[in-house]
């Protein structure tokens, strides 16, 4: 069953493997350019730091740099034992980028475990959980060429709004808002 866990080292091995697979590919949902330094560093040691950075960036009393919003990052799983199968950003508000072209929700799935339905049963997860953070809704947005995501988006309750930069925009409403 697809899952949203926190970064943790305890998943290193499925974790180094996802990222070699993206490769060159972005990483939606990931938070890697907070290092971007180190990103593709595989090793237990970057691991470690790439661990450390994302978990500080959901505690809003931590001072994010300038145009950063606080953020929860997943890693989507599945099975047990836990294999990572992709990343997700739940960003708490939206800044002027985000409200053009990033959104409240950001996610994507190593290209071996696409097709699948992890991406759906994610981005659920993901909406539920902003509901309970008192989001009424959320902004996703995929690339205008990207149809797998929109069918993922539109899947999810995804109402088209339009395109801006490149990106098509969609609000969904959260059940537990409120």
């Amino acid at each position: 069953m697809t899952a949203l866990v926190l970064p943790d080292v305890d998943l290193y091995e499925s974790w180094a493997a996802t990222v070699a697979e993206f490769e060159p590919e972005q990483m939606h949902g990931s938070g890697w350019w907070h290092l971007q330094a180190t990103a593709r560093d595989t090793s237990p040691a970057g691991c470690r730091a790439w661990v450390e950075s994302l978990r500080s960036y959901g505690d809003h009393d931590v001072e994010l740099p300038d145009g950063l919003v606080p953020c929860d990052y997943y890693w989507i799983t599945t099975g047990d034992p836990a294999e990572m199968v992709g990343f997700l950003a739940l960003r708490h508000s939206l800044n002027e980028f985000l409200l053009e072209e990033g959104g409240h929700i950001g996610f994507s799935i190593r290209p071996s475990r696409r097709r699948r339905g992890h991406a759906s049963r994610a981005l659920a997860l993901a909406v539920a959980k902003a509901g309970e953070r008192g989001l009424e809704r959320v902004l996703v947005t995929c690339d205008v060429d990207n149809r797998a995501s929109a069918g993922t988006i539109e899947v999810n309750g995804g109402v088209f709004e339009d395109v801006r930069n490149g990106k098509r925009r969609y609000w969904i409403t959260t059940r537990d808002a409120g």
